[in-house]
């Protein structure tokens, strides 16, 4: 039986990594390759036992393709558990109910096609700097019937933040680092105007947290969101799994810290 291309990339990896030092920086690199190997087969079969349609949270019932996730777990985004402790954030934003919401680094369009289900009158401008995600957005968004209201693209500038004062915005922004150069207040005064939810990725770039919170303390109430899992999300039948498997179909793919911040204008 010919091996899948996703074990045989893994163990590519596993060679490659196999001539460096014995050392536990290799290890921890061996990890993450097995570990990533094995999540992608956990959620598999969660899309063959249990479909392909997010199963609670607050994006219950999307249609999310079983190859959609661009990059990242895509067992935690099918069981509707992926960033659970923005769960409430999530909601608030819902009952907000924006006019247009722009999501910066939108790559599959999780958030992007979700909040577009959840908010009927709702502009979504998703935006990527990756073709694969944007192709992905796209089909998303179709999949879902909001194609009509989530508008898909490139790279977003300082400049255009300026339609944030048209009308009440959201921006969220979820950009491996480089949101310590784009959510800059003085050189895109649009974000002013805005409600943000920002990832910031101290695991990256150390102090980015503390940077954006001075940034916007002044013209922001801003409350600090770490991570969390929530294990009530998995189903019934995933009890016939070993604990290890159960662990890595929440686990998110993280090397470290990415505490979120909810900036709410003043």
């Amino acid at each position: 039986m010919p091996h899948s291309s996703l074990t045989l990339t893994a163990t590519q990896a596993l060679r490659r990594l196999s001539a460096q030092p014995p050392d536990a920086k290799t290890l921890n690199s061996a990890l993450r390759v097995l570990a990533k190997w094995r999540t992608e087969l956990v959620a598999n079969t969660l899309a063959k036992r249990s479909g392909s349609k997010v199963l609670s949270g607050p994006f219950k019932g999307m249609d999310y393709d079983g190859l959609a996730a661009a990059e990242g777990s895509r067992s935690a985004r099918l069981l509707g558990c992926y960033e659970a402790s923005l769960a409430p954030v999530i909601e608030e934003i819902v009952a907000r109910a924006y006019p247009l919401v722009i999501d910066v680094g939108s790559a599959e369009g999780y958030y992007a096609v979700g909040l577009a289900r959840r908010m009927a009158g709702t502009r979504v401008m998703a935006r990527d700097a990756s073709d694969k995600a944007i192709e992905l957005c796209r089909a998303l968004a179709k999949a879902n019937g909001v194609a009509d209201r989530v508008e898909v693209g490139g790279l977003f500038t300082h400049a255009d933040f300026a339609i944030c004062t048209a009308q009440p915005t959201l921006v969220l922004c979820d950009i491996e680092g480089a949101e310590i150069d784009l959510l800059d207040p003085v050189a895109a005064p649009g974000l002013l105007a805005a409600d943000i939810l920002v990832e910031c990725h101290d695991c990256l770039r150390p102090g980015i947290t503390k940077i954006l919170s001075e940034r916007f303390a002044a013209s922001h109430n801003i409350r600090r969101i770490d991570r969390a899992h929530d294990p009530s999300a998995l189903p019934l039948w995933m009890e016939e799994l070993s604990d290890l498997d159960r662990l890595i179909a929440l686990w998110e793919w993280r090397i470290g810290p990415t505490p979120w911040l909810w900036m709410t204008a003043n």
